[in-house]
C-alpha cells in the first residue's frame, strides 16, 4: 500500500471553485503528500491563476502549476474536484476536464468531489450504485444519477470520497488521505 508521503495529487478546478474547498486539501496535502499540483483548462481570464469565491463574492487567485492538455493519469495517484457552483458546472462541459476525470475512476485512482463537485462523477457516469454526499441542494442530482446519497461528512466507496461542504474538510481530507494510502481501487468502469 502506499504511504501518503509519496503521493502524487492533482486538483482540478477553474475560476469560481469555493475558495477553501481548494485552498484546505491543497495546503493540507501539501504537508503530507510528495507533491499537490493545482491543473485548469487552458481558456481562462489568467493564464497563471484561477480566481476562488468566497462569501458571495470572487476571492482569491490561486496559482495554476499546469494546464489540464499537459497533466497525464500515469503521473498521479489521486485526483481532487473542489466545489463551488461555478467551477464544477464549468468543467462538466470540458472534454479535456472530462477525459481526464474519467481515466481516473477507469484506473481505480482514489477521486475526491466536495459539495457540487459531484456534478462531475454525475457526468463522468461513475455514481450509480455508490453511497455519495454531496451539497444538499444537488441530492436530487445525484439520486436521479443512481447514488445512494447519504447526509455525512465524508463518504468512501471504493475509492470515490465525497463530502458535504466546507464545514467538512477536515473529515474530507483525512478520507483523502486513508483512500489513497489503500491504493488502487478495484471498482467496476460504468458504461457511458
Amino acid at each position: 500500500m502506499p504511504k501518503i508521503k509519496n503521493a502524487k495529487i492533482l486538483i482540478i478546478a477553474t475560476d469560481g471553485f469555493e475558495q477553501s474547498e481548494l485552498e484546505i486539501p491543497r495546503d493540507t496535502l501539501k504537508d503530507v503528500a510528495q507533491l499537490v499540483h493545482v491543473a485548469a483548462p487552458k481558456k481562462r481570464k489568467d493564464p497563471k491563476t484561477i480566481t476562488g469565491w468566497k462569501d458571495g463574492d470572487w476571492g482569491s487567485p490561486v496559482p495554476v502549476d499546469a494546464n489540464l492538455s499537459d497533466v497525464s493519469t500515469s503521473f498521479y495517484d489521486a485526483l481532487v474536484l473542489p466545489g463551488g457552483q461555478m467551477s464544477p458546472d464549468t468543467l462538466r462541459h470540458d472534454e479535456e476536464a472530462m477525459t481526464l476525470i474519467k481515466a481516473f475512476i477507469a484506473e481505480g485512482k482514489t477521486v475526491a468531489a466536495i459539495c457540487h463537485a459531484p456534478w462531475l462523477l454525475i457526468e463522468a457516469n461513475a455514481v450509480r450504485g455508490r453511497r455519495l454526499t454531496s451539497y444538499a441542494s444537488i441530492k436530487t442530482d445525484v439520486i436521479n444519477a443512481g447514488a445512494h446519497w447519504v447526509d455525512e461528512a465524508a463518504v468512501a466507496d471504493s475509492g470515490i470520497v465525497t463530502s458535504r461542504k466546507p464545514e467538512d474538510l477536515g473529515a474530507f481530507v483525512a478520507k483523502i488521505i486513508e483512500e489513497i494510502e489503500e491504493g488502487t481501487h478495484d471498482r467496476a468502469v460504468l458504461a457511458a
